[in-house]
């Protein structure tokens, strides 16, 4: 599968955001659009079963609401202002309107990490009428072995870490966390390419994925320039938010 332009271009973390522009808005993927970047974002599930743009479980950090995401119906998150701006939070048919096949898409899949692979099979029958280059993933591989079975055609990737020490990762125990790390299921999910912590690079798992199998590295989430640096000679292309590479 050829995947030139996923690494042609840097790619915006939840798009272009900042000074004053949420994450995962409509107004954060116009501002990667009009800087030519690509864009990443993240999915999850509304209440009704729809595909939303929107990173956390909960309101509570983004918006001045509270509770879960999953509550809500597509109506009640849209109408929901992003904290501090006239944003809301979008649906993935309206960030496909906006975008348009203008600058690549990477789309991630948020996880409840129970199995339920509903959003991958969702998220890939939007894709069938969008025009434009796209590539879903997830850091789980049941969502990976779900756009696999559904949509083989779909460029998909895998999202890893080494380590796993964030708090948000304490429901893993050891031997999950390095059967991701080691990405020890490729032969299950086999993903056209990796994205890989910049914090635990270089690492041996993603190096050989990107040596031996040809898959394309991605590096998230550079943040300043010694990061990019530093990754620079492992790495095809980077995920990067508050520099401008």
């Amino acid at each position: 599968m050829a995947l030139d332009w996923l690494t042609a271009r840097p790619v915006a973390h939840r798009g272009l955001h900042g000074n004053g522009v949420s994450e995962n808005s409509l107004s954060a993927a116009a501002a990667a659009i009009a800087a030519n970047y690509a864009i990443e974002v993240d999915l999850q599930l509304s209440k009704d079963g729809e595909v939303v743009v929107f990173h956390d479980d909960t309101l509570d950090r983004l918006t001045s609401e509270q509770g879960n995401v999953a509550d809500r119906t597509a109506s009640e998150l849209k109408a929901i202002k992003l904290k501090d701006t006239t944003d809301t939070i979008p649906s993935l048919h309206d960030l496909l309107a906006l975008v348009g096949g203008k600058v690549p898409l990477v789309l991630e899949l948020k996880s409840p990490w129970n199995g339920d692979t509903s959003l991958a099979k969702k998220v890939a029958d939007i894709l069938v009428s969008y025009e434009g280059p796209v590539a879903a993933m997830s850091f789980d591989p049941d969502l990976v072995i779900a756009l696999k079975n559904h949509a083989p055609g779909l460029p998909r990737g895998i999202v890893a870490e080494r380590w796993y020490l964030h708090p948000h990762w304490k429901f893993m125990s050891f031997w999950q966390k390095n059967y991701l790390g080691l990405l020890l299921h490729i032969l299950k999910t086999k993903p056209h390419f990796v994205a890989y912590a910049q914090f635990d690079l270089p690492a041996i798992a993603p190096l050989i994925a990107r040596t031996l199998l040809g898959m394309p590295l991605l590096s998230w989430t550079v943040r300043i320039e010694r990061e990019r640096e530093h990754v620079s000679k492992w790495v095809d292309q980077i995920i990067f938010e508050h520099i401008r590479p």
